[in-house]
């Protein structure tokens, strides 16, 4: 009986990777509601429950991609691919109303530069506290501080080792949790309730999984502008940190 669902899973493998997506986010939802009430916003909680099946699932196969190195579950690395991830954040945007996009103009677009150039430079000076004072090392790992994406984007352009961008990354997702989980706790501080201080937040903050679910857990409204921003922060941060904060960081360590 086992091998029968064992060898239709691995025959449906992205469908098996959608009911595990959809589990892992049911168990997530409940302990967030049960446990912190909703103060620990449920795709945190998944976040870590996916990043500790990953560990299990490259400790198993000693292999790169995590779980989806077990043939029932190879389908993971389909779903969590760089299209449907894209189409995610994009389809996110979508529930924004220009008017407030438009009324938010310079102001966004300033808090987007400075959110990237102050995580790309904590980000090197935490690599420089860490020992490492290779440029392309220091500019892989800020970079990774601006977000998950634009680490490995940046390490594979300026030719950074594979354990230096495995630490972009490490910084990336550190970051995107703790954006989750203080983004409520912040948000009434900060005047986070409506969508021009959302979208600067956004381009602020920059990781826009970390934004779209904290601000999720502070206002469900607020989501599509924060996104938004977000988004553009991972996109000009791709274009800037393999570049002009490449040469900035060359220039200066």
């Amino acid at each position: 009986m086992i091998e029968i669902i064992m060898s239709v899973l691995e025959e449906n493998a992205l469908l098996a990777a959608f009911a595990v997506v959809g589990i892992t986010v049911y168990i997530s939802y409940t302990l967030s509601d049960k446990l912190t009430r909703g103060r620990l916003h449920g795709s945190a909680i998944a976040i870590i429950i996916g990043l500790i099946l990953a560990y299990i699932g490259g400790i198993q196969t000693n292999g790169e991609k995590g779980l989806a190195d077990i043939p029932m579950f190879a389908g993971i690395g389909v779903m969590g691919g760089a299209m449907l991830r894209d189409f995610a954040i994009v389809s996110t945007v979508f529930g924004a109303s220009l008017s407030e996009v438009k009324q938010t103009g310079v102001r966004g677009f300033i808090g987007l530069l400075i959110g990237i150039f102050l995580q790309f430079f904590s980000g090197v000076f935490v690599a420089l506290s860490f020992g490492y004072s290779d440029p392309v090392a220091l500019t892989t790992i800020g970079a990774g501080a601006v977000t998950y994406i634009v680490g490995p984007v940046t390490g594979a352009a300026v030719g950074a080792s594979s354990d230096v961008i495995a630490l972009s990354i490490a910084a990336g997702v550190l970051k995107s949790i703790l954006v989750m989980t203080t983004t409520p706790f912040a948000a009434k501080f900060i005047g986070l309730d409506n969508p021009r201080t959302a979208m600067i937040y956004g381009g602020v903050m920059g990781t826009a999984s970390g934004v779209a679910a904290g601000l999720a857990a502070t206002d469900a409204k607020l989501v599509p502008y924060g996104a938004m921003t977000s988004t553009f922060h991972t996109g000009i941060g791709c274009i800037l940190c393999p570049s002009i904060l490449f040469l900035i960081t060359k220039a200066l360590f």
